[in-house]
């Protein structure tokens, strides 16, 4: 009897907690509707996304929390509610590559949360147009894998692209074997991205040897192909097992387990310091003995960490190239300023392709 008495009195507290948070994110949800009609007011209105003030309230967030939810989760929670009230003042259309369910779409939830509006488009290139002609606000790309390296398109594309970077994703990749089977030995054929094959190379050597394997435009496409013929499975991620009702016979089959993306935001406009951020610069150099040294000797001496540093073919001359490098800081901090005023001098040329938050989530 005293256990049912603590339990009532535990929910009774369950439900008075729920209807104050309930008022409280109704309370939070007015005040974005009137910073909506300030913005407004004073001819703001393409859209009121500020990635750099949700990444200083995401952080204070993770900061303060005591548990015992995680950090992240709490982050999480936070995220979705700064989205739902983002989108009372205006929603964010955001592109990336498609369909729904794909590891882009993913990354696309996690950094802006779900009270988007989705716009699943068909290739990375396709996701450039698409910002740039301003049908979509953002676009969200992969730039790099832990395990397969580089993503040389995105890359190329950046080259030539007058957008910015504003934001980065930190995915990690889960991938799992979703089929209607029930027992391996029935799945002749498997559907999935050619990258992903690659990252569940072991796995399958073991435990699927000699089966067909077909690679397909993006991971939620073989899910669907999988669902409409029997005796195949897809290799794709949870969302996508969810979106197309197709259950994960076996989760978690890549053979790298911290196998993670990274993506960016690209958008058409500058992002104000953070306080956490990174740049990421755009950079040819003379054709001279010891010209990269030069390019990176501003950032040493002002002991800038540089976090990333890639060379691709310039498309203008043969053997002519660019280097794509991430220091850490944010343009607009006096010794990034200084040093990428040094750079210039020392290179063909230099772009600043986007100083933005650092990933939070």
């Amino acid at each position: 009897m005293n256990e049912d008495i603590n339990l009532k009195n535990i929910r009774d507290k369950i439900d008075q907690l729920d209807l104050q948070i309930q008022l409280l994110i109704n309370e939070r949800a007015k005040c974005a509707q009137e910073v909506a009609e300030i913005k407004l007011q004073s001819g703001e209105v393409e859209h009121f996304y500020r990635p750099e003030r949700e990444a200083q309230v995401l952080r204070a967030i993770k900061a303060r929390n005591e548990g015992p939810l995680g950090d992240k989760q709490m982050a999480h929670l936070f995220r979705e509610i700064m989205s739902s009230c983002l989108a009372l003042e205006k929603p964010l259309k955001i592109a990336y590559l498609g369909p729904a369910g794909t590891y882009n779409h993913v990354a696309a939830i996690k950094h802006f949360g779900s009270s988007i509006e989705q716009q699943p488009v068909n290739n990375i290139e396709e996701i450039f147009r698409v910002v740039e002609s301003g049908l979509a606000q953002f676009g969200v790309v992969p730039i790099e894998n832990s395990t397969e390296g580089v993503i040389t398109h995105t890359l190329d594309l950046l080259i030539n692209s007058s957008l910015l970077i504003s934001g980065e994703v930190d995915l990690r990749i889960q991938h799992n074997l979703i089929t209607n089977e029930t027992r391996l030995k029935d799945i002749k054929k498997i559907f999935s991205h050619q990258q992903t094959l690659a990252q569940c190379r072991r796995w399958l050597d073991k435990n699927l040897p000699g089966v067909e394997q077909y690679a397909v435009r993006s991971n939620a496409e073989a899910v669907r192909l999988s669902k409409a013929e029997k005796n195949t499975a897809a290799i794709a991620g949870k969302l996508a097992s969810e979106i197309y009702e197709v259950p994960i016979f076996k989760s978690e089959i890549e053979d790298e387990p911290d196998n993670t993306t990274r993506f960016i935001v690209i958008g058409r406009n500058g992002v104000p310091p953070s306080g956490e951020d990174r740049t990421s610069l755009l950079v040819a150099t003379n054709n001279k003995p010891g010209a990269l040294y030069e390019l990176l000797k501003p950032l040493a001496s002002r002991k800038i960490g540089m976090s990333k540093i890639e060379s691709r073919p310039s498309h203008r001359g043969v053997w002519e190239y660019v280097f794509f490098i991430d220091i850490e800081g944010h343009k607009d901090e006096k010794n990034i300023a200084e040093a990428l005023v040094e750079i210039e001098h020392e290179s063909a040329m230099v772009r600043i392709l986007g100083s933005y938050p650092r990933a939070v989530l």
